[in-house]
């Protein structure tokens, strides 16, 4: 088994505003994402986080280069293909992205009933277990309102985990939870990661919190891309706009071991 899941090689990605001028956001952009690991992507508002996760689920489609997932350039794949593709990631979305019509065991029961043979019987049995190992169990027939923000994002995870994905996507999945809230829901992460081991990409502005989860590390900032083996060694970059990213989010000397997890 390799040991890099996804590979970005000269990925360039640019939007055109509407009085003509062009925003890149990606200029020729080459790096790799390990399997099994957790990276996080961070970077200022507008500087392609989440344009990041669409072009890697092949929402987006890239202007130049390559995106290889697997070994395979999914920058070329379409119909049948491009789905198929698809079915080795989950998506946490910041919103959850819950269905309000459906209850709880319904929306995660969802993607079995979409994607698999499975019988009534094995769905249930299914869905109940990932409920009860995500502190859902005895809310499974309540509606997507009658939640707590804590329980959506639960909820959407048990989801996201229900094809057992090789690849989880993570976009802002704390947005609207309070500090505390926050840091049990980023413990469930590490915690789900370790029982699965499925590759972990986290788009978050929750920093320095999110870094106690990362493994690597990538900013993005004015079309390129900086990657760093770990938090720590973001604070000795010589970059100018990297040095302003610690100063502002990261504050003084920043050890990502000592954050409790």
């Amino acid at each position: 088994m390799s040991d890099t899941e996804i590979e970005f090689r000269d990925v360039e990605k640019a939007f055109f505003k509407e009085d003509g001028s062009k925003q890149v956001i990606l200029d020729k952009v080459s790096f790799t994402i390990p399997a099994g690991k957790t990276t996080v992507v961070a970077g200022g508002s507008g500087q392609g986080k989440s344009v990041t996760l669409k072009l890697i689920l092949g929402l987006l489609q890239v202007d130049g280069g390559q995106i290889i997932i697997g070994g395979q350039d999914t920058t070329t794949l379409k119909g049948r293909q491009l789905k198929a593709l698809r079915t080795r990631f989950g998506v946490l979305f910041q919103s959850s992205a819950l269905f309000d019509s459906m209850t709880v065991f319904e929306n995660v029961a969802l993607p079995l009933r979409e994607r698999t043979q499975k019988t009534e019987s094995e769905i249930r049995k299914q869905v109940l277990s990932s409920l009860e190992e995500l502190e859902l169990l005895g809310h499974e027939n309540k509606f997507p309102a009658q939640l707590s923000g804590g329980m959506k994002k639960r909820a959407g995870l048990a989801r996201a985990l229900q094809l057992q994905p090789e690849i989880m996507l993570f976009d802002e999945p704390t947005t609207g939870l309070d500090p505390v809230m926050a840091m049990e829901i980023y413990q469930l992460f590490a915690r789900t990661q370790e029982r699965i081991g499925y590759t972990s990409i986290i788009v978050s502005h929750d920093i320095p919190k999110i870094f106690n989860l990362a493994d690597q590390v990538v900013v993005l900032n004015n079309g390129a891309m900086d990657v760093f083996p770990s938090p720590e060694a973001i604070q000795w970059s010589q970059k100018p706009h990297i040095q302003e990213f610690v100063k502002t989010t990261m504050g003084e000397l920043y050890q990502s071991h000592l954050v409790e997890k």
